[in-house]
């Protein structure tokens, strides 16, 4: 007959290894939440939008960083941003950036002011760029960009040039209109936002306006 002692410890073990499984997961989500939840804004990225259709601009924000960035075509001119056309694939690029920050780099409504972020945009991440394969296999219409170790393997890709705050990525111009958005009306801008790690911090954004052709 097996004694109550060792049955006890068994118990014990299994209760301890418990605990300690769940105290690691309790650690990697405070871990995760915290930083969202405390981060403060940085303040505005100094950008004056431009009131015409200009392939590149530049600003310094309130952290003191001067981000740039710039709209060409896939063979490298800049790119025409007043005649866009749904399918055509464009290059943006930026430097400057916080790449402590995430971004999103898409194609949003140009906001009220330059205290709201940037939407709502169109087209938005495809299957597959969870998994990293997206960007790999084709142009997006958005693109999530992040060196943050517990976003990194779901985002589109990290900054080319983290120290630089550089990255560049190849979009494809979606259809002029989404639910709640109609880009033929409404002036929308090719753009860069925090992500969801930092919405509420406006320093990462940058805007530039385009139009679809006609």
């Amino acid at each position: 007959m097996t004694s109550p002692a060792p049955r006890r410890s068994v118990k014990r073990i299994v209760l301890i290894s418990v605990l300690a499984l769940f105290l690691v997961i309790l650690g990697v989500v405070a871990a995760i939440l915290i930083p969202i939840l405390t981060h403060s804004s940085a303040g505005g990225s100094g950008q004056k939008i431009p009131s015409a259709f200009e392939s590149e601009s530049s600003a310094e924000g309130a952290d003191g960083r001067t981000r740039a960035i710039s709209v060409t075509t896939t063979d490298g001119k800049p790119a025409d941003l007043s005649a866009l056309t749904p399918g055509e694939e464009i290059i943006v690029t930026g430097e400057g950036f916080d790449a402590g920050l995430g971004i999103y780099v898409g194609f949003c409504a140009v906001p009220p002011s330059a205290d709201v972020k940037p939407g709502p945009c169109l087209g938005g991440i495809p299957e597959g760029a969870e998994e990293g394969a997206a960007a790999a296999k084709e142009a997006l219409s958005s693109a999530w960009i992040t060196d943050d170790w517990a976003w990194k393997a779901f985002a589109t890709q990290g900054y080319d040039d983290p120290k630089r705050g550089a990255f560049e990525v190849r979009l494809t111009v979606p259809a002029p209109s989404v639910e709640g958005l109609d880009c033929t009306v409404s002036r929308c801008a090719v753009s860069t936002r925090s992500d969801h790690t930092a919405v509420r911090d406006r320093v990462q954004d940058m805007l530039l306006p385009f139009a679809y052709k006609k």
